[in-house]
This record gives C-alpha cells, sequence and structure tokens, in this order.
C-alpha cells in the first residue's frame, strides 16, 4: 500500500513586470528581512520566469506562482493563481 506524497512545493506571491515573451511572465517577488545585529530592515526583490499556459495575467498584476520541474533554461516556476489584476 502506498503513501500518499505529500506536496512540498513552494509558494510565492509577487507583481507581474514583464509579459513580452508567449506564455512566460517575469514576476518580482519582494521580502524584507531585519539584520540580526542592528537590527535594519533590509528590502529585496528576485525576478523569476513563470509559465503562464493561457497568457492570462498582464503586466502589474499580482500573482501567485508555484514551484515546479524545470520547463526550460530559466523556467522552474508556473503561475498558480492570479490574485488581483491592474486596474
Amino acid at each position: 500500500m502506498e503513501q500518499p506524497r505529500s506536496n512540498k512545493r513552494k509558494f510565492l506571491s509577487g507583481i507581474v513586470v514583464s509579459d513580452k515573451m508567449n506564455k512566460t511572465r517575469v514576476v518580482q517577488v519582494r521580502w524584507s528581512s531585519k539584520h540580526p545585529h542592528y537590527n535594519k530592515t533590509t528590502r529585496r526583490a528576485n525576478k523569476f520566469k513563470a509559465h503562464d499556459e493561457k497568457n492570462a495575467s498582464k503586466s502589474g498584476d499580482s500573482v501567485r506562482i508555484m514551484e515546479t520541474r524545470p520547463l526550460s533554461k530559466d523556467k522552474r516556476w508556473i503561475i498558480s493563481e492570479v490574485i488581483k489584476t491592474k486596474g
């Protein structure tokens, strides 16, 4: 009897900054953290290429991305849902 496989995929929220490629979006994820000694807050951002099968998201939309297997050289994420549209 097989055990059910637990889903350990990562989820991130970000904003679409580029929608110029077909079925691919560039999503910018921002976060902040405090320095352990100085307690100064630092803000950082990363950009991820995410797969969007239906070209549903546009630039400026807030989306949720999910980690997946490698789809191309740079794509390791897919857009799981569009949280908020721009406008």
